[in-house]
């Protein structure tokens, strides 16, 4: 399923990184995994639209990936095994089509730097995905049941792979 990244928010109990991605199409549920904190930092300042005066390590690498002429085609975060998302790069290159094991959040800030489109495979999105009511009316009330969900789960429960 095509996703959107919300945003970069902290665990209230723990303050742990989470970023959030939202299913483009269908149900609109929101995933939450929890990440590092450099690579938190790493995607905010790309959504705020921050350039640092030197690349990020990042940066390097997409920069490296354009002077060999290669591209990245999409992000997939391919599943989510003992409490730990995987996910995968579709780098293309010289008329090839190359699959590349990859951190989620450092597949995201990639995402984030270069427009790359992000998917998430369905399994994981039944497993570990929250249902949004784009619908409702009282906006409130659908923040407040977010939060106890995020309330309700630690990282062990979502964990990055690092």
């Amino acid at each position: 399923m095509k996703m959107e990244l919300v945003g970069v928010r902290s665990e209230m109990r723990t303050n742990q990184p989470i970023v959030l991605l939202r299913e483009l199409e269908g149900a609109g549920r929101v995933l939450p995994i929890f990440i590092g904190g450099s690579e938190a930092t790493a995607i905010s300042l790309s959504l705020d639209g921050v350039t640092p005066p030197r690349p990020m390590t990042h940066d390097l690498f997409l920069q490296t990936l354009e002077k060999v002429g290669a591209t990245i085609d999409k992000v997939t975060i391919t599943r989510l095994e003992d409490k730990t998302f995987y996910a995968e790069l579709t780098v293309v290159a010289d008329k090839s089509t190359y699959t590349v094991s990859a951190r989620p959040s450092d597949s995201l800030a990639l995402a984030v730097r270069d427009q790359i489109p992000i998917f998430v495979a369905p399994a994981v999105l039944d497993e570990a995905a929250y249902q949004e009511d784009r619908d409702a009316e009282d906006d409130d009330q659908t923040l407040e049941e977010f939060r106890e969900f995020l309330d309700g789960i630690s990282p062990e429960d979502f964990e990055a792979t690092e």
